[in-house]
């Protein structure tokens, strides 16, 4: 099976979490800058959500600049660090006789998984945005799951433990680096 959909059309079918649209882009280096693309639509979302809900709080349309900013490069850079921290969980500890893959299989599987966080976009809107955050959070790691299980050809318990393991160690790292940022910022 190659990959051949439109950018939209496979953003959907990871959103329905099709195990199909994984496999395909699994196998299709082709699809790295699609996945790319993804990324960048769903942390683009994320931050003008954001950035728009600080505009709604009356913090000033600084803040909707900064939203589009770190939302974007925080959201490239989370999604190739998750790709690693969970290509090494499942090879390293779910491993099984069957379990082959790359990075760049771990990261195009992955990137097409944040596909229902384009849904950040509605972060800002009162008493709902929060809702939609939690839901498109959920919907996101269960793709997740989705793709760690094709990418890694396991089951889906596999694929649940790789996820849940993976996601711890990827928050401690992002604990840590946010607690050698701030102590670094102490030293200047």
């Amino acid at each position: 099976m190659a990959y051949s959909g439109s950018l939209i059309d496979s953003m959907v079918r990871a959103a329905k979490l099709d195990p199909d649209l994984y496999e395909e882009v699994e196998h299709d280096s082709s699809a790295n800058g699609h996945a790319l693309a993804v990324v960048v639509i769903v942390s683009l979302a994320g931050g003008i959500g954001t950035g728009l809900s600080a505009l709604i709080d009356g913090e000033g349309s600084l803040w909707l600049l900064w939203g589009l900013l770190i939302g974007l490069g925080g959201g490239i850079l989370g999604w190739l660090v998750w790709a690693a921290v969970t290509l090494l969980v499942g090879r390293g500890i779910f491993a099984t006789s069957d379990t082959e893959a790359d990075y760049g299989q771990m990261a195009r599987t992955l990137g097409f998984a944040t596909s229902p966080g384009v849904l950040g976009f509605f972060g800002f809107v009162p008493f709902l945005g929060g809702l939609v955050l939690f839901v498109a959070s959920i919907w996101r790691l269960v793709a997740g799951v989705i793709a760690v299980r094709q990418a890694l050809d396991f089951s889906t318990w596999r694929a649940i433990g790789t996820v849940v393991v993976g996601w711890i160690v990827y928050i401690l790292l992002g604990i840590a680096l946010g607690a050698f940022i701030g102590g670094a910022s102490l030293l200047f």
